[in-house]
């Protein structure tokens, strides 16, 4: 086919040079012999057959870069050529090509599947926010994508080629069933255990004779003597107890009415034996402690229950710690602590957990949580502050993913799935417990996805400019 048209070129061009000596002999001009030129070249030329289907967009008719939706003119005022949907762009292995440059003839099936898929629109092919209805090429000279019908992306995957991963530094982790931990620093101070504090006091008038020499601070040990008291009351019920047959058992309404007088156990055997009362009863200390007050004094008059003496046992002691009120969810009853009291660098003391007060601040918006520690050697002292770190967390398996994995903006958390092949789907998540290196995910993923752990808020943004590309585009092929 081409060799025939050489071989009409050639022959009109023939005639036509042989035409030119006589027009130059008759006097007719040199442009009027490039007409019959061009003329002559146009007809050896085969005819292009007309395309098919509606009028897609209008091209220059010199074959620029340059095309109009509608019908124009060039400044020379040359009609701008239509270009129908059977001359549209098409795809073949080797890029962008059209069906007009195309030797190859196309099967019925062919032409009829590339006139059933419609361009929605043009997009710049560097991944700018910038689309176009027709055909155009950007700064650089390169052509704009096209965008058929059913192939446009979903607008909030993200596609990356695998140098640009290579680039931004893209990793990925897998979801995994793992118990999430953490630890929650808090500060906290050291209290006395309430149980182990005790009061003491007379449960009938009495005079209080040789106090012991103990103040307060000073450390005693159960059994020693405290004070000396005389009781009219005790004395007579001591009394009626020795005249009777001093027998424990027989006499037990009499030795009952001593014990509930205060009188001490060891005092009432010793009148069950001797069968005589003594004139001034000793008062020992119920336990081992510290004196945290001293009320009693030599020759005092003490009324029923007034207090005597505070002695505290110190053996056991609480830490008081401030929690804030986002972590108590994770703070539960027996958990391990580790407490270090500023005053005593390098020790660490170990306790548990033993009480949550069922109390918000309202000021401070923390509860304050009961630790339990023993101090056998009593250098825990009331008040010192200390450094507490408990043990938080969900013990049993749960999905999780590093936190890295999770773009949190507040008002939604996002985890990037790696689909494979470049392409990263951004996932609404439910987040749980938040340990020291991984967060749970209640809802939105499963134990095995691909997750992305580092460049991912590149891969946010990308994500949000190719939702906001959709809009613009669809938009613009709105009719």
């Amino acid at each position: 086919m081409k060799t025939a048209t050489w071989l009409v070129a050639v022959t009109s061009l023939a005639v036509v040079g042989g035409g030119a000596y006589l027009a130059g002999a008759r006097g007719v001009g040199q442009q009027q012999l490039h007409m019959l030129v061009d003329m002559a070249v146009a007809e050896a030329q085969p005819s292009k057959p007309e395309g098919s289907g509606p009028i897609i967009y209008y091209r220059h008719p010199d074959g620029l870069a340059e095309y109009s939706a509608k019908p124009r003119k060039t400044p020379d005022g040359r009609e701008f050529v239509s270009v129908r949907e059977s001359e549209d762009v098409s795809f073949t292995a080797s890029g962008i090509t059209t069906t007009e440059a195309s030797d190859q003839p196309k099967t019925k099936a062919s032409r009829s599947a590339a006139t059933k898929r419609k361009v929605l629109y043009y997009r710049n092919p560097m991944g700018l926010p910038d689309t176009s209805k027709v055909p155009k090429k950007d700064s650089m000279g390169m052509d704009y994508i096209p965008v058929f019908e059913g192939d446009q992306p979903d607008a909030s995957t993200v596609k990356v080629s695998l140098g640009k991963l290579q680039r931004t530094g893209v990793r990925t982790a897998t979801a995994e069933m793992a118990s999430i931990s953490r630890k929650i620093r808090v500060p906290g101070t050291v209290a006395l255990d309430e149980r182990l504090i005790s009061v003491i006091s007379m449960r009938t008038d009495a005079f209080i004779d040789d106090v012991a020499n103990v103040t307060t601070g000073d450390r005693i040990g159960k059994g020693e003597s405290l004070f000396n008291f005389y009781s009219r009351e005790i004395a007579t019920a001591g009394s009626e107890f020795a005249a009777g047959k001093g027998d424990l058992r027989s006499d037990a309404g009499s030795a009952l009415r001593l014990k509930n007088l205060g009188v001490p156990d060891e005092v009432i055997r010793s009148i069950a034996e001797k069968h005589q009362v003594p004139a001034s009863i000793e008062y020992v200390s119920p336990r081992n402690g510290v004196v945290l007050e001293r009320m009693a004094t030599t020759g005092m008059m003490a009324k029923p229950g007034d207090p005597l003496f505070r002695i505290a046992d110190t053996s056991h002691v609480w830490i008081i710690a401030d929690i804030p009120e986002f972590d108590l969810a994770s703070i539960q009853k027996g958990v391990p602590v580790a407490v270090r009291v500023r005053s005593l660098p390098g020790q660490i003391f170990e306790g548990t957990v033993d009480l949550i007060y069922p109390e918000i601040q309202q000021e401070t918006r923390t509860t304050k949580v009961r630790i339990e520690l023993p101090n056998p050697d009593g250098i825990l002292m009331a008040n010192m502050y200390a450094d507490v770190e408990i043990e938080a967390g969900v013990q049993e398996p749960v999905v999780a993913v590093p936190n890295s994995a999770v773009i949190d903006t507040g008002d939604r958390q996002v985890v990037f799935i790696d689909k494979g092949d470049g392409k990263f789907e951004p996932k609404d998540v439910a987040l749980g417990m938040r340990g020291e290196e991984q967060t749970e995910i209640t809802k939105g993923i499963a134990a095995g996805d691909q997750v992305v752990v580092a460049a991912n808020f590149l891969l946010d943004a990308e994500s949000n400019l190719n939702s906001a590309l959709s809009g613009m585009a669809t938009e613009e092929v709105k009719p």
